[in-house]
């Protein structure tokens, strides 16, 4: 009868060959020991590649790893480059990313750069539009302080004056009397005798002398045309041909031609166009005309 191992010893016999046999090689594998199912279960949960890959990613951007030897040692801080930078193409490496960030990066540029050509443009015409609108401004000042002279000239060239100062009013225009053959042509200013007289506007000596009823009499031609008579003077002062202004003195108060006492008489003529004196006017109304009140 032949000789029977042990139960037990037969299943270790056997299991001893089934390793044997398995073994790829020649190579020996260590007898499985008790709990070796959960041995293998332990060493499946060990890390892959692709874990360690991922892993790797995660640490690389932390930048830096805190190893401590125990716990009652510092942690020290050692610095490292991150994987990702060895990586070809980097963390950016998946087909189209990186191309469209470039061409996303160089839209933007354009785009800038445009734009800053034409804020520079605007701001070119911006400068020459307000330069324009300075030098509009300086010609309008200038213009207008030019048509301020001239009015100026011109208000002073037109401007009359009371032509004598203390008086009184003792005849007006167009009254009707004795002492005159038709009518009174004028404005009589009584005034004491050797007040000085002067021009009402500006214009040019036309006539110096006497004339009968009038007496001692000065003719003032103005700028347009006007002639303003001033009678009965004592003397005169002025010459034909010279150029008066409004205030500029022509000579005194009097009674000579005829006369009840010293007084100017003044008259207001309008211009001739036949060399003959031109029509008598209202004085009073002309000096108004001319803002001045008698």
């Amino acid at each position: 009868m032949p000789n029977r191992l042990p139960k037990r010893a037969e299943t270790s016999a056997a299991a001893t060959a089934t390793q044997r046999a398995g073994a790829p090689n020649g190579e020996r594998r260590r007898p499985a020991s008790p709990g070796s199912r959960r041995a293998r279960r332990t060493f499946r949960l060990i890390p892959t590649p692709a874990v360690l890959g991922a892993i790797a990613l995660i640490v690389a951007g932390s930048g830096a790893v805190i190893v401590s030897s125990s716990a009652a040692d510092a942690p020290e801080v050692r610095e490292y480059t991150p994987l990702a930078n060895n990586i070809p193409g980097g963390v950016d490496s998946a087909p189209g990313t990186r191309m469209q960030q470039v061409e996303v990066s160089r839209t933007i540029q354009i785009d800038r750069g445009t734009l800053d050509k034409q804020a520079e443009i605007q701001a070119e015409q911006r400068e020459k539009a307000l330069a324009e609108l300075v030098d509009l401004a300086n010609t309008t000042a200038e213009e207008l302080e030019e048509q301020q002279e001239q009015e100026q000239e011109r208000v002073e060239a037109n401007q009359w004056v009371l032509p004598v100062a203390g008086y009184a009013i003792t005849a007006t225009w167009g009254q009707v009397s004795s002492y005159w053959s038709t009518y009174h042509t004028g404005i009589d200013f009584a005034a004491a005798s050797g007040t000085p007289i002067v021009s009402v506007a500006q214009g040019t000596v036309t006539y110096v002398g006497y004339d009968g009823a009038y007496g001692n009499k000065t003719e003032i031609t103005l700028n347009d045309g006007t002639v303003i008579w001033y009678a009965h003077q004592t003397s005169q002062t002025v010459s034909v041909g010279d150029e008066v202004n409004p205030g500029e003195q022509i000579g005194y108060v009097g009674a000579t031609g005829n006369v009840t006492g010293p007084h100017l008489h003044l008259e207001v003529r309008l211009p001739s166009t036949d060399g003959t004196d031109g029509q008598d006017v209202d004085p009073y109304q002309a000096f108004v005309e001319h803002g001045v009140r008698p």
